[in-house]
């Protein structure tokens, strides 16, 4: 079986992989009747010589390999038809800038198997790159504070070669009383409060935050029924929330009143409420005056996330009044931050922490040294045809929705 590690086609491309060359080594040691190969890049993180090093062979055809490998999705011209590919496509929730994509695989007869839908058998996500959206998230919106205020002035992470560099920077932060607010409880909230641990701001519990004022930065983190409540006045359910979100309604302004900075690391559904609304920004009491947006749903929850920045400019103004982008740090905007590739910023931290899970998780049921579903879960397409779990997509593969 031949593995092929794609070369990122997506502009702007992405520098992380899916295996690192450790990785790549420990696989084809383990499964010997497994060859990976690299298709030879050089805006990579990871360099070619250090695959090579690691005795990974570079080629630049890689038509005779069996499966390819990628992270973000791969251009119409370089698909390959009758392929096993691995990679981000952003088409299973009917993403309408993805419609030809996947029309082009079922064209091509490719078997697409999506890393997002890699779940055990109790659906918990094998593969994902969040809690570096959260680590990296949490970063920007400290480096806003610090540019908005001119207090410190933090190196752009994807300037810093890894991790450890970026929590060097935070060695710069001086926020005085600053109250930061996160909501969400997955990965992605994790990794932005490992960013303000290392910081050496203290967490309070949600009552706490709302109520009381601190002589230090301090930060919370908020579930779902801290911020929404049901219509019908019954107590809140987590699942039934999951599946009826439009029979509930927010209760989240009232940390507006108190919040200087907010990072988003919920998960948000379009049937669910908003977070804020436009009348909320232009409230007198509205404090907030940086939003770090790490989920970055745009037209969403949140009305100042008006489209994703990019990791080179990462910054631009909401004017509540106006309802329009403006600068980035005028007194009257708010600040946004809405990058939507955040663990593209640490590559090589996020490329290696990814791989570990691939090659333990994935690989032994991708080369056949395991059997189980975990992979047909995740195909959206098997030789061209959308698989039972994806049939729901034919009308939007069809252009009729």
């Amino acid at each position: 079986m031949k593995i092929g590690i794609l070369r990122e086609t997506k502009n702007p491309p992405d520098k992380r992989v899916p295996l690192t060359p450790d990785q790549c080594k420990k696989i084809i040691n383990e499964y010997p009747h497994v060859e990976i190969f690299i298709q030879p890049d050089g805006y990579r993180a990871i360099t070619n010589q250090e695959y090579e090093a690691a005795g990974i062979p570079l080629k630049e055809d890689i038509s005779d390999c069996d499966i390819l490998m990628g992270v973000k999705e791969v251009s119409l011209a370089t698909l390959i038809p009758n392929k096993t590919y691995l990679f981000f496509s952003h088409t299973a929730k009917k993403q309408g800038y993805n419609r030809q994509l996947l029309q082009e695989i079922i064209k091509k007869k490719i078997t697409l198997i999506d890393y997002e839908y890699l779940t055990s058998e109790d659906n918990v996500r094998l593969v994902a790159f969040g809690r570096w959206a959260g680590v990296v998230g949490a970063y920007n919106g400290l480096r806003a504070y610090g540019k908005r205020y001119k207090q410190f002035d933090l190196k752009p992470a994807w300037q810093c070669r890894d991790k450890q560099e970026i929590f060097n920077e935070l060695k710069k932060v001086k926020t005085g009383k600053l109250k930061i607010l996160i909501t969400g409880g997955g990965r992605v909230a994790q990794g932005a409060m490992e960013t303000l641990n290392v910081a050496g701001f203290n967490k309070v519990n949600h009552e706490d935050f709302l109520t009381k004022e601190y002589m230090e930065a301090v930060f919370a983190r908020i579930d779902p029924w801290n911020y929404v409540k049901r219509l019908d006045g019954q107590d809140f359910e987590l699942l039934h929330f999951f599946n009826f979100p439009e029979e509930y309604e927010t209760t989240f302004l009232p940390y507006t009143k108190v919040t200087d900075l907010y990072i988003t690391c919920h998960f948000w559904d379009p049937r669910s409420p908003v977070f804020i609304t436009k009348d909320d920004m232009r409230r007198d009491d509205f404090k907030i005056k940086i939003i770090a947006d790490v989920s970055c749903d745009v037209n969403g929850p949140i009305p100042s996330t008006l489209r994703a920045s990019t990791i080179e400019n990462p910054f631009y103004g909401y004017n509540p009044v106006s309802e329009s982008e403006s600068e980035a740090f005028a007194h009257e905007n708010i600040t946004v931050m809405a990058v939507d590739n955040l663990p593209g910023e640490l590559p090589r931290d996020a490329s290696k922490d990814f791989g570990e899970r691939l090659a333990a998780e994935v690989i032994p049921y991708l080369v056949g040294a395991k059997e189980g579903r975990i992979i047909k879960k995740a195909s959206i397409t098997i030789n061209g045809e959308l698989t039972d779990d994806f049939l729901y997509l034919e009308d939007y593969v069809k252009g009729l929705e």
